[in-house]
């Protein structure tokens, strides 16, 4: 992908992290890749076909996949990144993030974006789950390094974290 914008690039307006924000792409450009040409490398490029979950992202609070949404679907709608998931005045971590750095919920990390904000999706819609559900809306994403059971763990040590607040 080229940086220059004369070549009909549109204009996508949208809360990104919490911030107004104006991102342009051309209209083929899938979310995935105007966020990365933007610099938010966070969000990963798997399969680029919505199937391995690395590109996960929130939607209006719904995980979505990234690579398969065009970034002009992302119009007037509000966007959340891994980027977007620290404290920004402190940088303390959310608590999904803090729980898989304590559980070793990643070996390689390139599927680590993808599931932390999967599990952020979950646990902001359905933050009593149980871990059986938990379980089922995780395997969505594909974790190369065969890591799903520090994976769980961490999301449910997230889940207690989070309803103990």
């Amino acid at each position: 992908m080229s940086s220059d914008l004369t070549t009909e690039h549109l204009a996508v307006r949208c809360r990104l992290n919490g911030e107004d924000a104006t991102l342009h792409a051309r209209p083929h450009w899938t979310l995935a890749d105007t966020l990365r040409e933007a610099g938010l490398t966070g969000t990963h490029l798997g399969c680029e076909h919505g199937v391995c979950g690395a590109c996960t992202l929130l939607l209006d609070g719904e995980p979505v996949r990234s690579c398969i949404v065009l970034a002009v679907q992302a119009d007037g709608h509000e966007l959340r990144t891994i980027e977007g998931l620290a404290e920004p005045d402190t940088g303390i971590l959310h608590p999904v993030q803090e729980a898989f750095s304590e559980h070793h919920a990643l070996q390689c990390g390139f599927c680590t974006p993808g599931f932390v904000m999967l599990a952020v999706g979950i646990l902001e819609r359905e933050p009593t789950a149980s871990p059986e559900r938990i379980r089922d809306l995780l395997s969505a994403n594909l974790c190369r390094c065969t890591g799903y059971k520090p994976i769980l763990a961490a999301v449910l040590s997230a889940q207690r974290e989070m309803t103990a607040r």
